[in-house]
């Protein structure tokens, strides 16, 4: 990340996306959009280990289709939603389940542009193997480090403890049944007090894609700027904004 990039998040992505309707005239043919609230099994299918969030109903997955083309993005504020892509480009994004309406159609919007391909979330044991792999993947690229992890996603926690060892594995999360909790030998910070501290101890912060639905990505990002820390964006919530702003992202079992 660079120190030049200091518009938030969704404001540059939703530039951008406007351009792309404006020069494509969808406004004003009204392609339809609809969203709907997925259950756990549909989203995420039957995995062994049970302790995913969107498993233990604390998040989940909304599904949007544009002409053929099926998104998702993560929420813990689901809300049904029909209309056309310019009533999503005139929601004010103030609230969770609106930033989740936008991502998940802008996701759809560049799937259907073929700037995406990667768009649903994996299912089964996926998640599991994901976990594995995006270990492996950053011990592979930077070695032994300090590897931060923003969200508790249990799979990926355990995953970087087992590659890097409890020493260098920082936890933050904001869901209270965490926050202070050890989990596979870490305790878990208080996302809202403890993100600095988190950030100075890592070298490289894994964050989820859900950060940009919850409103935290910008604080992320001003912190990771700051201290010049490397980051890596995790999930299918995130894939469409990766592409528009040129964000290391990762994800390595998203569906098609």
């Amino acid at each position: 990340m660079t120190t030049n990039q200091i518009v938030p998040v969704l404001e540059a992505a939703k530039t951008k996306v406007k351009r792309i309707v404006d020069e494509q005239g969808w406004r004003d043919i009204g392609v339809s959009v609809l969203v709907k609230t997925l259950s756990p099994e549909d989203a995420i299918g039957n995995p062994k280990r049970r302790d995913f969030p969107i498993v233990e109903g604390k998040e989940r997955v909304i599904g949007v289709e544009i002409m053929g083309c099926k998104a998702q993005a993560f929420t813990d504020s689901p809300k049904e939603f029909s209309g056309t892509i310019g009533d999503v480009l005139a929601l004010s994004l103030d609230t969770n389940s609106e930033r989740a309406i936008f991502i998940g159609t802008l996701n759809a919007i560049l799937k259907y542009r073929g700037r995406i391909e990667a768009t649903l979330h994996c299912k089964d044991e996926e998640p599991e193997r994901c976990a594995h792999e995006i270990a492996a993947y950053i011990r592979c690229k930077h070695g032994m480090i300090n590897v931060g992890l923003v969200g508790l996603n249990p799979a990926i926690a355990e995953s970087l403890v087992k590659t890097f060892g409890v020493e260098h594995v920082n936890i933050t999360d904001l869901n209270y049944d965490n926050i202070n909790k050890t989990k596979y030998g870490v305790t878990v910070r208080d996302g809202r007090t403890g993100t600095v501290d988190m950030v100075k101890a890592s070298d490289l912060i894994l964050m989820t894609g859900t950060t940009m639905v919850n409103n935290t990505f910008d604080g992320m990002r001003r912190l990771m700027n700051k201290y010049n820390k490397e980051y890596l964006i995790y999930g299918v919530t995130s894939s469409g904004i990766n592409e528009l702003l040129d964000f290391q992202g990762i994800c390595p079992y998203g569906r098609k």
